[in-house]
């Protein structure tokens, strides 16, 4: 089946940790710290290649990682930065957050190279944090931590027209006719598992390109047969041609068909609706005459609402040629940039974006203060230190918390709870 959908983990590289160490020279017996900055991670980046069709290099493999920063070293070495990892995808590529479903990337137009997770940034060695009254810090800041994310990956194919009809009503053939592309034909239904595009190039020099989405069902809207996969890839098209058999050589009513397949649209989404459409009643070849009951019967139906009927042969290429050129006056009226889905999620906003904390007032009068990245903060810094108690400060300033604890009332010499420590609270 055609690879059009995958889902994968991505993880960027975590930061390198800073380094702790000091100075060893000869008649130099107390040397100042020397501890090198971590080297940065590695971000998963997202590259759109030319030569790809499909998603199927991420339909047996789940997981990518990019490579960690290396830690800092002594005499003030910088971790090496961790590489980044590149993920080659085909123009078309919709990158969504697998949990919530929004938008991260829209790999088209110009959207050739994304960033989709930063590497972690590195942790500051302890030359860093020497002062004063602390010249040898014992600690050094570690490496921000990686982020993982599970993206779902979509493949929406890029078409200026969509060929849309029941299984066996020619849509191929037809294909096969006015482009260059070469698709499988044979008389079973879902003959088509994959979209084919080709170029139409017209006479007077101009064209566009065209899309055989492969045959839908009543419920594909419901994700019934393979309809879920198939109708995302009409969302990009600007006009769609319904082909029917105006033959009947398969028992089928083609007003009913369209209509079913209309209704399918809607419901997927509604906005589809509103793309020109023009119908190509097929198989004329084995009629007699260019008219029948069928071809009366669609112009009364459609025409009404201004949605055009062309008898033809996919096969002898019969009206062929009028249909195209008709097509070409609707895409003349369609907006001309391609259609590029916005973004809905950032990464970025949703894991570095400040942690909630609460601040309560205990039985016994303490400022009870609670929150993952508090608790986090405690893990790695050393509070005995004056450094790091001074640095533990700063975090707590910066997160806006010491400022919250003084509209909340309180006063010098009181006590702040974080998890196991206790603090007495002085400006």
């Amino acid at each position: 089946m055609f690879a059009d959908r995958a889902k994968i983990i991505i993880k960027s590289g975590k930061g390198g940790d800073g380094h702790v160490s000091f100075r060893r020279e000869k008649y130099v017996p107390d040397g100042g710290p020397d501890g090198g900055d971590g080297g940065k991670g590695g971000d998963i980046v997202f590259v759109v290649d030319e030569g790809l069709n499909t998603l199927t290099d991420y339909r047996h493999r789940r997981k990518f990682a990019a490579e960690p920063g290396q830690e800092g070293g002594k005499k003030n070495c910088h971790g090496k930065n961790g590489e980044d990892l590149i993920l080659k995808v085909p123009e078309g590529t919709v990158i969504k957050d697998a949990e919530s479903g929004k938008v991260i990337a829209d790999m088209s137009g110009e959207n050739r190279r994304m960033v989709i997770l930063k590497g972690g940034r590195g942790g500051l060695g302890n030359q860093h944090f020497a002062t004063s009254t602390m010249q040898a810090p014992k600690y050094a800041q570690p490496g921000q931590d990686a982020i993982e994310l599970e993206v779902l990956l979509e493949l929406k194919v890029i078409a200026d027209v969509g060929l849309v009809g029941f299984p066996n009503v020619g849509k191929s053939t037809f294909l096969s006719r006015v482009t260059n592309a070469q698709p499988k034909i044979a008389n079973y239904h879902f003959t088509t598992l994959q979209p084919n595009l080709g170029v139409v190039d017209l006479e007077d020099g101009s064209g566009f390109v065209i899309a055989d989405i492969p045959g839908l069902i009543e419920g594909a809207s419901e994700g019934v047969g393979l309809g879920h996969e198939f109708l995302r890839h009409i969302e990009r098209t600007k006009v769609m041609i319904h082909i029917v058999d105006a033959a009947g050589t398969e028992g089928r009513d083609p007003i009913a068909d369209i209509h079913a397949i209309n209704r399918e649209l809607e419901a997927y989404n509604p906005d589809l609706l509103k793309k020109p459409q023009v119908i190509a009643a097929n198989k004329i070849d084995v009629i007699y005459g260019d008219e029948n009951e069928i071809i009366t019967a669609l112009r009364e139906e459609f025409e009404k609402d201004g949605i055009q009927v062309f008898p033809i042969s996919a096969v002898s290429g019969k009206g062929v040629r009028e249909l195209l050129f008709h097509v070409k006056e609707l895409l003349a009226k369609c907006p001309k940039e391609a259609i590029i889905y916005e973004q809905e999620f950032d990464p970025a906003l949703h894991f570095y974006k400040d942690e909630p904390y609460t601040i309560e007032r205990a039985e016994d009068g303490a400022f009870v203060v609670e929150g993952p990245k508090i608790e986090k903060m405690l893990g790695y810094t050393n509070l005995d230190s004056e450094k790091g108690f001074v640095f533990f400060q700063k975090f707590l300033r910066e997160q806006g918390i010491l400022k919250e604890l003084e509209e909340m009332g309180i006063e010098e010499g009181d006590t702040v709870r974080m998890y196991y420590n206790e603090f007495d609270y002085y400006k």
